[in-house]
């Protein structure tokens, strides 16, 4: 069985790469989109926790850190590090096409 990937565009490449990180909706997803060292990364923007926006966490590398009560994920597969318990939060497959951004919602990364 094949999975058809239905991308789904977010915004441009150069509004990224200028903030380095941004929110997006769309279909009913809330993201936080992040460009490290030309790598885009695609997370669920809500912490697996409470809820709070990852997009607004402080940034190491290629970890996340929420905002809200210090849970650090890492922004490659979800994973949290250090004292998570195990939590995860989604992420998705990304990719840029012709300057734009887009993300698969349809199966999840992790």
């Amino acid at each position: 069985m094949s999975i058809t990937q239905a991308w789904t565009d977010l915004l441009g490449e150069h509004e990224l790469a200028e903030r380095g990180r941004c929110f997006a909706r769309r279909d009913g997803h809330e993201i936080a989109l992040f460009c490290i060292e030309d790598t885009v990364h695609a997370i669920a923007d809500s912490c697996p926790h409470a809820g709070a926006s990852l997009a607004r966490g402080a940034l190491e590398g290629t970890t996340i850190q929420c905002p809200a009560h210090g849970l650090r994920f890492d922004l490659a597969n979800g994973c949290s590090r250090g004292a998570g318990g195990g939590l995860a939060v989604r992420t998705y497959p990304v990719r840029v096409l012709d300057g734009r951004v887009e993300v698969d919602f349809g199966e999840a990364a992790h």
